[in-house]
Order: structure tokens, then sequence, then C-alpha cells
């Protein structure tokens, strides 16, 4: 079959060699060097439209050997839930933020004769193809896979990876340089892509851009489709940023606009004394990342910011179903005592903490409902009974009374009762249909994670709902707990064993609370969650606030809370474990420096079939040598580093400064790091990213909030909290 082919680009294929180019000018006629008797030696090849394209030409990929070559690692990044910079983007482009420029600066090397490789000048398309026009491309051969699974343990980063080979490529026509617009189209684009054959378009796309990539791009690129740049610029940076710079100059001014606008109007901090300067800096600062924090969609705050100032941002950013908000946590306390002294003469109720999987359900219509992770990812294909037939139901047995309606305020439309749009906030739970009872949490983490068929499902789910962030289009998240609670008892009916209110018991009597506390762990839960109702108790998004706790039963008397680290390393076991890995290394995240910092080697509380399926495991994540990111002394070297990719829950009997480890340093030493004193392994958090881990910070505070450190810095409370 005769195909068009261009000169703008060459394909990609796998071969043991590095990446080279060439074409030649030839006639449409058969091309030698296979045999036509082999017809399946024949390669798949694609013309890329001009409109697909990255730089606006016709180009000619072969997608069959790119994808091979970068298909593991294009698999990894789950491809349906692309994300921009750490983002998630759906169809609405929402959540997308703009793109660092990636900049031109160096020139093409030119594939000639002299400089060309034996591997270029002997390969041949099969025999079987034909071309059309002028142009017969000899391909790129690409390095094996591998080759490529060889280097990439060497060196550990996929980014720097793509660079190194992109950077021996060489081309007899130079593709169009890239532009940021061109690279944040085609980024938007693929991750709008869903369907059976996204998968394949998603890595033409990718193809298409790693062709026109020169010296760093191919690293920014991939670093950009996988969601982790490391360039050290955290998110509250750039927040920071923006607010700092909304301050200095008033773009939405009119004044600031015009053409000779004198220099002080576009520097607002001249003749401003220094107190003044920086209380205004900070108040615009904090509007920014309120905005953010209930409208997570850069696009949007920017246009906001142009328009009307961090003043008026209000106007323009404001929660909205369809797009999911950072939920609100809370942080550990170690008992009755601990909470009756935080919350003091606060009303304050408690809640079972249930074992399960943090959802934020957004009801955008009557006939349309999301499900998202406490990660903002979509879960909505993995709870198909949830989406299509248990929320259906909740919602036609839902009324607004008149009780709620005078809870919303004014803003709500009193002639409708209907619940047409929400957010409420729950815990889905594996649920025993027969039993009537909750599951443990491991039994929830064995259903399939996306596309479920709702008739193949085995385990049941329970959603057990306790807030309610929005609805009707009235935002409630300024609205005291006390007055949600209300909203969501009047409005919704329960229907047992599938969706659920949160049990709950208002009382400040130490006997009464510890006897629920015990209650829930009877009831399969993890233990109470502690609330105020009206003084400070909003909905704060994208916090770990002080006004919500967190008290377990299995909490040991000094730490009050696990962890949840990352493993970052295996030991080789010896006697009863030789053969398999008896020890891990285990690291906390910096989300600051984007670094994973050591703070434990563990080995109990692991089964012997734990340690053959994490030994199985983590052979497919061994790296050759440390992550740059990672933090560690060098007295503590493993005798296998891995990939960060899974994420345990862990208690400890206490922490403590050690010279061994490096997480928290600087903070509570200036040298030395913090870790934990038997450390004992509890499970593995599937629901949680390697970047979700328990951050430095929160292990110093762990460190801090101990009994014992706390008398020796005279009793002191933590008070802030933190936006995560």
């Amino acid at each position: 079959m005769t195909e068009k082919v261009s000169r703008k680009a060459h394909p990609l294929r796998e071969t043991d060699s590095e990446w080279v180019g060439a074409s030649a000018l030839t006639k449409p006629t058969p091309l030698s060097g296979s045999s036509n008797a082999n017809p399946s030696n024949k390669r798949r090849r694609l013309i890329v439209d001009s409109d697909d394209s990255c730089d606006g030409t016709a180009q000619n990929i072969d997608i069959a050997e790119c994808s091979k070559v970068f298909e593991p690692k294009v698999a990894s990044m789950d491809l349906d839930n692309v994300s921009v910079n750490g983002v998630k983007t759906d169809d609405d482009n929402s959540g997308v933020p703009m793109i660092h420029d990636i900049r031109n600066e160096c020139k093409e090397n030119r594939c000639t004769p002299s400089t060309r490789s034996p591997e270029c000048k002997q390969r041949r398309p099969p025999a079987t193809e034909t071309v059309n026009t002028e142009i017969a491309p000899v391909q790129i051969p690409c390095v094996g896979l591998e080759h490529l699974k060889a280097k990439l343990k060497s060196q550990g980063d996929l980014g720097s990876l793509a660079e190194s080979i992109r950077s021996r490529q060489k081309t007899m026509f130079t593709p169009k340089p890239l532009t940021v617009s061109m690279v944040f189209s085609k980024l938007k684009e693929i991750a709008s892509m869903s369907g059976n054959s996204s998968q394949a378009k998603k890595v033409e796309k990718i193809c298409s851009l790693l062709v026109a990539c020169r010296e760093c791009e191919a690293k920014y690129l991939i670093r950009s489709l996988s969601g982790k740049l490391r360039i050290g610029l955290a998110e509250q940076s750039v927040l920071t940023a923006l607010g700092q710079a909304a301050a200095i100059t008033p773009f939405h001014s009119a004044a600031a606009v015009k053409v000779g606008v004198p220099s002080r109007l576009l520097d607002v901090s001249t003749g401003v004394s220094n107190e003044q300067w920086k209380a205004r800096v900070e108040v615009c600062v904090a509007n920014v990342k309120k905005a953010y924090c209930v409208c997570p969609n850069y696009d949007k705050l920017v246009a906001g910011l142009l328009a009307d100032g961090p003043d008026g941002l209000h106007f323009h950013c404001f929660i909205t179903p369809g797009m999911p908000v950072k939920p609100m946590l809370a942080h550990p306390t170690r008992g009755v005592v601990d909470v009756l002294k935080r919350f003091d003469e606060a009303d304050f109720t408690c809640e079972y903490k249930y074992d399960g999987e943090r959802a934020q359900i957004h009801v955008l219509d009557p006939r349309t409902c999301r499900v998202y992770s406490r990660n903002q990812e979509d879960n909505t294909s993995k709870y198909p009974d949830i989406v299509n037939t248990l929320m259906p139901r909740v919602l036609k047995s839902a009324k607004l009374t008149e009780a709620a309606l005078q809870h919303m305020g004014s803003e709500a439309d009193s002639k409708s009762t209907a619940v047409e749009s929400c957010i409420l906030d729950a815990e889905v739970v594996a649920w025993d249909r027969q039993g009537g009872h909750i599951l443990p949490f491991q039994v929830l983490s064995t259903r399939k994670r996306k596309d479920v068929d709702e008739a193949a499902v085995k385990v049941q789910v329970c959603v057990y709902a306790f807030d309610i962030l929005f609805i009707n289009g009235v935002s409630l998240i300024e609205k005291p707990l006390r007055v949600r609670r209300e909203i969501i008892r009047e409005t919704f009916s329960q229907i047992h064993g599938e969706f659920m209110l949160a049990t709950s018991l208002d009382s400040s009597d130490t006997e009464q609370i510890a006897s629920f506390l015990e209650e829930s762990i009877k009831g399969n839960c993890e233990g109470l969650m502690v609330k105020t109702l009206d003084r400070n108790s909003t909905y704060e998004i994208a916090k770990r606030s002080h006004n919500w706790l967190k008290l377990k039963k299995d909490y040991l008397d000094n730490v009050g809370d696990t962890l949840d680290l990352v493993v970052i390393g295996g030991f080789h076991g010896s006697g009863k474990r030789a053969g398999r890995y008896g020890g891990f290394l285990l690291a906390c995240y910096d989300a600051e420096s984007e670094e994973y910092q050591t703070i434990c080697k563990i080995g109990t509380g692991m089964t012997d079939e734990d340690l053959a399926k994490f030994s199985s495991y983590f052979k497919d994540y061994i790296v050759d040598k440390a992550k740059a990111y990672y933090q560690f002394a060098p007295g503590l070297v493993p005798d296998h580093w891995f990939e960060p990719t899974q994420v345990w829950e862990v208690k400890a009997a206490d922490l403590s400064i050690s010279p061994a480890h490096k997480a928290a340093a600087g903070l509570a030493d200036p040298e030395k790091g913090i870790s934990l004193r038997f450390p004992r392994f509890v499970r593995i958090r599937d629901d949680k990213k390697p970047e979700d881990a328990t951050t430095a910070q929160q292990v110093y505070e762990m460190y801090k909030s101990q009994e014992q450190i706390k008398n020796q810095d005279g009793g002191q409370m933590q008070n802030e909290d933190d936006l995560y």
C-alpha cells in the first residue's frame, strides 16, 4: 500500500543503536531490505495530519516502535488521568496551570553522509512498503527496550534520560521550534482524550512532541507528562508570587494599561511604609491562596487577578461541582484529655472515623455525578455502583426542608426543594450485605481502580456522608459545622448499608467519649474524629486543621499517630528471610524541596507472605543508584534503591533526633534528622501517592508534640494550621 510521508520529521523505532536520522530522495518504488514473503515484517506507519502534529506540518511516525519503547513508562504515567505540572485536567480544561517556558536556544545538528552512523546507512524500510512523492524516510532508530530500561536504572530519571538520548539524535530537516502555547495545547489535548484507542492517540501526540524537542525540552516534556518537574518550585511559592505581583502592580486598574502611565502606578509600593506594605502583601497573598483553594484553576485565577485584582477574586473563583477541591484534614491527638484541653469550652462533636477511602461526591445535575479521591483524581469509573445506582436513589428522596433552606441563607432558591446539585464529603467503606457491617479497608482495596463493570462488582460499598460543601448553587464552606450538619441531616434520607450519615456524639464527658471510642472500634472503625461545632468550625479547604482532631484506639502513648512513608530501598534478608528482602528503607516527603528524606529502616510487622509480595513487587522498580532527590546518610545505604512508588502506614514507639537519618533535618536540629524508634509496618496505603506521604514538617510537629519534648519547651501547644 502506498502511503504519504513527510520530510519534516522522522519516526522512532526500536533497535540496539542510538537515535540517528536520515532521509533519501527516491521514486515511489518498492524498497529493498526485507523479504516480500514475510508480510509480518511490514511496519505500521502513521501519517500525523498537520493539525495533529506539533509544528503544524504533516509528520510520518512509526507508532508501533515508538510505543514499544515508551509504553512501560507511558503506561505508568496513567495517561487517562494526565496531569499538567501536577494539576489534574478534565474535559473543560479546569485545573490546568500555565507551563514553564522551555527555551529554544540551541541549533539542531544535521545528519550528513559523513556523520551518519553505520546503522543509519544500512537501515531500509521493508520491501513490501512503497512510498509516495519524492521522500523515502529512513526510520530513526532508538535505543532497544532492554537497553533503555538499563539506562533508566542507572540514570534514575526518565526526563534526563530522554534529554541525553534526544541530544544525540541528528536530523536532516529540523522541525519547527516548540512554543509554550503549542506544548500547552497538546498537553491539554492529551489530557482530554478518552475511549478505547485513547492510549495510542496519546502516544502519537507525545511522539510528535518528542521529535521536535531540542536539548532540555525532552526532559521537561517527559517530566510535565508525569507531573513531576522537580525544579524546586512548590505550588505555594507560585501562589505567593502571584499575590505579590498583583499587590505591586494593579493590573486590574484601567490606568495601569494606558500608554505613558507613570512608573509609580506600576509599582504601588513606592512611598508606602514597610509595615503597611507588608500588611497589604499578606492580604493579597491570602486572597490568592484562598481563591485557589476553592477554585484550583490557574486559568480562572489569573484572569480574575487581571480583571478585578486580589480583592475581587471571589467574583471569579468559587467552589463549583465538577471541580474537586482538596479536603480538610485533621491533626492527631493522643487522648480524650488532649481533646478537652484543645477545645477548652468550645462545643464539639465526635464522629466515627471510618476505615475506607475518602470520597468527594459531586452532583453536577440530577443525571450527572462524579466521585473524586482525596488527591482530586476522578474515581467515577471506579464506583459505577455509586454513580449509576446509588446516587440517583439518594437524590430522588432528597428534599430541601424549610429548615434547610433557612440554614442556607438568602442565596437559596426557596421555590425549589429538589436537590439539583451538591458536593458531599464522605468515606466509602467495604460493606458486608449479609452480615450488615463494615469490612476492613484491605477488602475495599481489592476493588479494581478504574473502568469497573458494575455487573462484575464483588465488593459492595457503603457511603458514609459526614459533610456538605455546596448545594443548589450555594457554597456552605463558610457556614459553621453545626449548620452544615443540619442541612445534610434535613435533606438526605439514609439507605441502610448503602448511604448513611456519620454516627456522632455531642458530648464533653470524658467517660462518654471513651465509651464512644470503644464502640467505634467494635464497629470496625479506626477511632473518632472530633470537630468543633460552632466556633472556628468552617470547612477549611486544603488545610490540616486543629479544629478537627483524630483519635485512634491504637495510637501509641508517645507518638499519637501513624505515619505514611515511602519505600525507597531494600536490604537483603538472612536466615529465615534469605532470598528476599528482609528490611526496607523508608522516607518522608519534603514538598518544598521535592525530596524524600530517610526516617527509618523497617523489618517488623510483616508476614512471610508480605515479604514475598514486596520482594516480587519492588524488583521491577530497582534503580542502580539513589535518586538525586533522595536525602540519606552515607552510612545507611540499602542493597537496592527503588523508585518511589509505594506508601506504607507505619507505627512507632516514639521519634528521636538521629544522625543516621535526614527527616526534617534543620528543623529540630541544625544537622541531624528525626528517626522512628521501633517502627512497625501496618498496611499499604494504595489511596496515597508518594507525594502524599507524611511531610517533613509533619514529622517535626509530631516530634515536638511528644510529652517529653513539650515539657522541655514549656508545654506549649501547636496552634498553627497548615496548607498541604
